[in-house]
């Protein structure tokens, strides 16, 4: 039944029309097919016509890229010469979701011509000879020397952009792609305004698909869908992670997208010498949201945001006791909480959950805007690092204009502001200079 024929004869048809042929076929006719990708994919999953070196296949979540990369790399396979890199975050990341995942090379491939993974050698062997090796954007270097005919690169704008890796990562890739006729890269990646994905974009010989969570809709359970746009709407997250949408810099922002990723690492690099929570408190009940962001300072003397814990829509009592298990959870030295909505009443609802640590009182006497330029400097300097994806968070930092507006997601920067005063307390606060007393 799997002839050529056959699937000349399929692949011309439109791709709903197509879709109905299968679904006549018999269960054992339809897995003889079933690893034929060119029958089920969509027209913006397979490979761009024409001479091309660096396919950017930039698009939301769920919208089918890994299947994308990992039938890639199986039709490069078919010749016996190739040799292929794989590189994702992590060593991890690359076997995990590239090599193991459920759209990953191991399932896509028919189990009579599946590829030999040797795991401690981090390499796939095809019968024909084809290998394929895998790398960690994290470690640059290991990409220096070795030659490839191909690559494909998962999730670019997750890779490490501290020192400079992710960019370092993909030069040592480029200038090793010079094996066969036709060496090619693949990047496969969920947007971010990291400068890696800003360059591809800006080259000239890159072909770039872009793609939406929507698009592959008849592969993912009409829930996840409904139940994602309610939860994210049309808010900058949903435009990023659904929509695949790059966002940009507003002018004159006091943080930019490319700022707050430069300062960015999976996990602290240091330990906490001392560690707080911040609240932004609502101004009424049932207001806005409650911005509660965690910050330690590090052994190094760099400051990291640690974790936004802000609640939305809840009652002084939900709100405090909110902020009392944050402070247990992160084991903190200090809660620093804003007075502005009636200094007392802050103190006596979170006193009202049994918190025993010292709580601070500030009272914001500037603009919110004038209040963040001093922060925003710190992370000029590198003084600064988020541990991990915060991105509610910083959405609402790349609101803040030099001169005093909010020009970010909702009405209040409640997190942002959180974020402000958990950085200020301990980064710049007023300590006593130590003195020598005379006896």
């Amino acid at each position: 039944m799997a002839n050529n024929r056959l699937l000349k004869w399929l692949l011309k048809m439109p791709l709903t029309e197509r879709h109905r042929h299968l679904a006549k076929l018999t269960e054992a006719e339809r897995a003889e097919l079933r690893y034929h990708w060119e029958l089920w994919a969509r027209e913006e999953q397979l490979p761009p016509a024409g001479d091309w070196r660096t396919w950017l296949v930039m698009a939301g979540r769920g919208f089918g890229k890994t299947r994308l990369g990992a039938e890639w790399v199986r039709d490069i396979a078919k010749d016996r010469h190739a040799r292929i890199a794989l590189v994702g975050a992590s060593l991890a990341e690359a076997r995990s979701v590239m090599v193991e995942g459920e759209s990953g090379l191991l399932a896509c491939c028919p189990p009579h011509r599946r590829p030999k993974f040797e795991p401690s050698l981090r390499r796939l062997t095809w019968r024909n000879g084809a290998q394929a090796t895998l790398y960690s954007a994290a470690e640059p270097d290991s990409l220096r020397g070795p030659q490839h005919s191909h690559a494909w690169c998962d999730e670019i704008a997750k890779w490490d952009n501290s020192a400079s890796r992710a960019e370092n990562a993909w030069n040592n890739l480029v200038l090793g792609l010079r094996l066969g006729e036709e060496p090619r890269a693949l990047a496969t990646t969920t947007p971010r305004s990291v400068p890696l994905l800003r360059r591809l974009l800006a080259e000239d010989d890159a072909v770039i698909t872009r793609g939406r969570t929507v698009d592959n809709e008849q592969n993912l359970p009409a829930r996840f869908l409904r139940d994602m746009r309610k939860s994210f709407g049309k808010s900058a997250l949903a435009r990023q992670e659904l929509d695949g949408e790059l966002l940009t810099d507003r002018e004159g922002a006091l943080w930019t997208r490319a700022l707050i990723e430069s300062v960015r690492e999976a996990t602290e690099s240091s330990p906490a010498a001392r560690t707080v929570v911040a609240v932004d408190p609502p101004a009424s009940a049932q207001g806005d949201a409650c911005g509660i962001v965690v910050a330690a300072l590090g052994e190094d003397g760099v400051a990291r945001i640690l974790a936004d814990a802000t609640v939305q829509r809840a009652s002084p009592e939900r709100w405090a006791r909110a902020v009392a298990d944050t402070a247990v959870k992160w084991r903190a030295d200090r809660v620093v909480a804003e007075s502005n909505q009636g200094g007392a009443m802050v103190e006596s609802v979170l006193r009202a959950t049994d918190i025993t640590l010292p709580i601070r009182l500030v009272h914001a006497s500037h603009g919110k805007s004038a209040r963040a330029e001093p922060v925003a400097a710190l992370y000029e300097a590198g003084r600064v690092r988020h541990v991990g994806a915060l991105p509610a968070l910083e959405d609402q930092l790349c609101g803040f204009i030099v001169g005093g507006s909010y020009e970010g997601p909702g009405r209040s920067p409640d997190r942002a502001d959180a974020a402000v005063w958990a950085l200020t307390e301990l980064m710049l606060s007023a300590r006593p200079a130590p003195r020598v007393l005379e006896f």
